[in-house]
């Protein structure tokens, strides 16, 4: 596939919104408590590629509509369909969200139940409202959470998050900050502000750079020491290489704000 586009494309299940190089992905079934269906995991997918894609678009916003955030996959089954082409080998929102090397701040108003796990713990950032609720309920049904374990492990430790897993409770959004589930709980009347003054902050710092750092921070994670190590030091000589450290030092030596642009 080409050069991706917006134009012409109808989104059924979510809602896109680009200002001030931050694009934020709305997901929009409050009816359905915005679980995840064929639809939704396309568009996502196809929006996060085009962010990608995009030079201007430094910060990915993933927020929701209603009183939940999203619960999970769709186990209905129901059949919908929208004009988003699909993106060959792009059927993974964990791989979506960890290769696209741009911040990803969750915005998150509401509960956050099985599979929607899958977003939150591969996004870079989370931010929830303090009466928002994190739950893996597979046990329950029978069910293990195999695919959220994988993102899940790296930002909660192994024994609380085993824990969550094997039990099945919901934690609250101060226990999900406290094991490094979510960044920061927050009243709700605090989510807006939280959300865009850290997008903002985010999306005026040295964007190539940006990207290259956290292309090396997902690579190195698949590393042994022995092996990260060389492999870092590469990647800082070419950092230095890039144009973003080139303004930002001589910005620094001029006694000036850097010019990303």
């Amino acid at each position: 596939m080409g050069k991706l586009s917006l134009e012409g494309l109808d989104f059924q299940a979510i809602k896109l919104d680009i200002a001030n190089n931050i694009i934020t992905l709305t997901l929009s079934r409050p009816e359905k408590k915005n679980a995840l269906n064929n639809v939704m995991m396309n568009e996502l997918n196809y929006a996060l590629a085009y962010a990608k894609q995009e030079r201007s678009i430094r910060v990915v916003v993933i927020a929701a509509e209603g009183d939940i955030f999203c619960a999970g996959a769709d186990l209905t089954r129901t059949k919908s369909e929208s004009n988003v082409p699909k993106i060959e080998g792009a059927d993974d929102i964990s791989l979506s969200l960890r290769h696209l090397y741009k911040p990803v701040i969750c915005k998150i108003q509401g509960s956050v139940l099985a599979g929607a796990l899958l977003i939150v713990t591969n996004a870079t950032h989370a931010i929830a409202v303090k009466d928002a609720k994190f739950s893996a309920p597979e046990i329950h049904r029978g069910l293990w959470p195999f695919m959220v374990m994988a993102g899940l492990f790296r930002v909660m430790p192994k024994r609380a998050g085993l824990d969550f897993i094997m039990r099945g409770q919901p934690i609250d959004s101060s226990e999900a900050e406290k094991c490094g589930l979510i960044n920061k709980s927050v009243d709700k009347v605090e989510l807006n502000d939280a959300v865009s003054s850290l997008a903002e902050e985010l999306a005026n710092l040295a964007p190539e750079t940006m990207q290259f750092g956290l292309e090396a921070y997902e690579k190195q994670d698949s590393k042994s020491f022995d092996e990260a190590l060389p492999y870092l030091q590469e990647q800082i000589a070419k950092c230095f290489e890039g144009k973003d450290a080139k303004e930002g030092i001589a910005a620094f030596l001029e006694k000036r704000k850097p010019n990303w642009d």
